[in-house]
């Protein structure tokens, strides 16, 4: 240990370092580097970080709690973020001041980060300056690099409310309370500000900066991938009928299926358990003869959630994941007609949305695939699909119905006797941070699981030889499919095309944007202690936060400051869950073992359900833009406004339509089609040369909400 002298002069020189050569002006505004709290100085900041060598970045993030009596909500989330292993991917920057700031003079050149040790440089958008606290908040204006540590910069080309300079903030760094690692963190500090930053940047017109290591994105994920790749499972099951009968069936015999949802835990008076309806299997004849056998089947896959829905977290670098428990997921597989080709049917896993299930939107697509001489299998996401006491039920022309196990993952979390149709996505509290993470993590395993069960040889029809092509497995997913398709085509190495439709993130991002969804962000702020809806009314808060190339805006909404914390929280919490940070590893940067993907990303002008921003957000992280198809539909709904106004299924919308709204869906699943049957060698216009499709997407990812009123 060194000796109260020793160590008093190191601090003294630590801060000499610091501290640009400027003559220091008495009441002059200069940023704030009180180096005690999280809100004294720019943040984030490795300060509020431990050691830690299980982890890529050799850390993990080490918040204070603040009262918990009074702000238990704040602790619980301060819980979650504890178990992290570095700061937000695409972080909301806060640089607190001594007094008031001209806004308009904030920019990337006089703020901006610089990643170490290459020194490339991202700027900021999004500037909000909130004058009750002197804070200003800037977010990073490009996703970040996982687990990689940035120097954070803030220069004097900054000017106050008069116009004046602003004077350097780390002249005031006080010596007492610092710990070896405090000690250690100005040193590399200083380090990083003498050598990384960038050319006609200098030392002198630097007014306060920071260290900060995002976090590991992907990494619990491709741990699991190790763990399923080196599984040999037993072969999935087709025999899910009464006393073990095969549950395959040709189309051409089966005259209707019933699914029967279960939607309580048990009946009451008002309420029945079971909610009955016809599946679309019409659908399946959009194309006539293309469809040849429905089969339902079933296999095992490992369970990473605990039953608070929770992936426990490990070291991300030395961590080994434990697996908590078993799910028997069963999946729906639509077969072309006509003979196999030899190896088997090519396969396109199905991802279906948020609140929907296996056993509604895959019928709408399957047609299109057998057409091209493509399987479609797809399972139910984690808490959907209703209770696992739901049946289906194949009424056929050539014998006696047949009755089933709907294969249901929604469960009642909150004990009030009914079961949601996502319920049990969700992490439960006092996880409540976690949001649909780890859900959505958990859907990612069960496809790579079937990946596997797809590897090892599907045996459908009981010949004995596997009746799909392992070697020809892609996927295509809607919304919370293209969501969580996203990650499974970043970390699955064997499916090598893939087409997200209306992705989007993060989720608190689509939630906060969108219509469909704002209330229950409202629900979530009122269901805080204490809660922070700050306007009266149902469904009423303004979180005030500007979509991006806006101009700086001046936060004067009493209440704004918290909601936009826990946005930035929540956010923060799920990167490792959102599809913008696994949108590099699609193409540009791979992670190891895993091929670049071809793909096609298709979205709608003006979807109301994930807003365009929060596509545009994968667009930009993945360097997409050559890949992606646009569906226009602000022509055309101006064209025809038989054309719903909200086009975010536009991929599936062919019921209780006008003809043209069935076109454009026929059209965009051909694309997909075509685009599977070719290997990913053809891309075609769903409309080519008409006006409704751009592929690609013409000029930039679009920004604005663009709604149609």
């Amino acid at each position: 240990m060194p000796s109260p002298l020793r160590r008093s002069l190191l601090l003294a020189l630590l801060t000499l370092f610091l501290v640009p050569s400027l003559a220091h002006a008495a009441g002059a505004v200069r940023p704030t580097f009180d180096l005690t709290t999280p809100s004294g100085a720019p943040f984030p900041s490795d300060l509020f970080t431990d050691p830690d060598p299980s982890q890529l970045t050799g850390r993990q993030v080490d918040l204070p709690k603040p009262n918990c009596a009074v702000r238990p909500s704040d602790c619980a989330d301060v819980d979650v973020l504890n178990e992290l292993d570095g700061f937000n991917l695409q972080p909301r920057i806060s640089i607190p001041f001594t007094g008031e700031i001209d806004p308009s003079s904030v920019s990337s050149a006089n703020v901006f980060l610089v990643r170490l040790p290459d020194g490339a440089v991202t700027g900021i958008n999004q500037i909000i300056w909130e004058p009750e606290t002197d804070t200003l908040h800037v977010e990073s204006d490009q996703l970040l690099d996982q687990h990689t540590r940035y120097l954070l910069v803030i220069t004097n080309g900054i000017r106050d409310a008069e116009g004046s300079q602003i004077i350097s903030g780390m002249r005031r760094v006080q010596p007492f309370g610092f710990s070896f690692f405090n000690r250690r963190y100005l040193a590399e500090l200083n380090e990083a500000l003498a050598n990384s930053l960038p050319s006609g940047v200098s030392r002198g017109t630097v007014v306060a900066a920071s260290l900060f290591t995002t976090l590991s994105a992907t990494a619990l994920l491709e741990q699991v991938r190790t763990q399923v790749k080196a599984s040999t499972p037993a072969a999935a099951s087709f025999l899910l009928g009464p006393g073990g009968s095969r549950t395959v069936f040709s189309l051409a015999d089966v005259t209707s299926i019933v699914f029967n949802r279960q939607v309580r835990t048990a009946a009451t008076p008002t309420a029945p358990a079971f909610s009955p309806s016809a599946l679309p299997t019409p659908a399946l004849s959009l194309y006539a003869g293309s469809v040849g056998t429905i089969a339902f089947g079933a296999f095992s896959s490992p369970d990473y959630e605990t039953p608070a829905k929770v992936i426990p977290a490990v070291g991300s670098k030395t961590g080994v994941p434990t697996v908590q428990g078993v799910n028997r997921v069963q999946f729906n597989l639509f077969l072309p007609t006509g003979t196999a080709p030899a190896g088997g049917w090519p396969v396109a896993i199905f991802g279906h949305g948020f609140g929907d299930n296996m056993h509604s939107s895959p019928y709408v697509v399957a047609s299109s695939m057998a057409r091209r001489g493509i399987a479609t299998i797809a399972i139910n996401v984690v808490g959907h699909g209703g209770g696992e006491l739901g049946t289906l039920t194949v009424s056929r022309a050539g014998g006696a119905p047949v009755t089933l196990s709907a294969g249901g993952r929604g469960i009642d979390q909150d004990a009030n006797g009914a079961i949601d149709s996502t319920e049990g996505v969700n992490a439960a509290p006092p996880k409540t941070l976690v949001g649909s993470r780890d859900g959505l993590r958990q859907t990612v395993i069960d496809l790579m699981q079937l990946v596997r069960e797809i590897e090892v040889g599907m045996d459908v029809d009981g010949n004995g030889t596997s009746d799909l092509d392992a070697a020809r497995i892609s996927y295509f997913g809607q919304s919370f499919g293209g969501i969580y398709g996203t990650k499974f085509l970043a970390i699955e190495p064997n499916v090598r095309l893939g087409v997200p439709n209306v992705p989007g993130g993060a989720i608190i991002e689509i939630v906060r944007l969108s219509p469909i969804f704002r209330p229950l962000l409202w629900l979530g702020l009122v269901g805080r202690t204490p809660q922070l809806a700050n306007l009266p009314g149902l469904f009423a808060f303004d979180e005030n936060i500007p979509l991006r190339n806006q101009p700086p805006l001046v936060n004067t909404v009493p209440g704004s400051g918290p909601i936009q914390e826990l946005i930035e929280n929540t956010e923060w919490a799920s990167q490792s869950g959102n599809p913008v940070a696994y949108a590099p590893h699609l193409r540009k940067a791979p992670l190891a073992g895993v091929p670049q993907k071809s793909i096609i990303l298709q979205f709608a002008r003006g979807d109301q359900t994930v807003p365009n921003p929060t596509t545009s957000a994968i667009i930009r992280a993945g360097d997409l833009q050559g890949q992606t198809t646009l569906f226009r539909n602000d022509l055309a709904y101006a064209a025809n406004p038989a054309f719903p106004k909200n086009p975010h299924t536009f991929l599936t919308r062919i019921a209780g339509v006008a003809p043209p709204v069935i076109q454009v869906a026929l059209a965009a699943q051909e694309q997909i089609a075509l685009f599977f049957a070719s290997r990913g060698t053809i891309v075609i216009d769903p409309d080519g040369p008409g006006p409704l499709f751009e592929t690609p997407m013409v000029g930039p990812p679009p920004e604005d909400l663009a709604y149609i009123p």
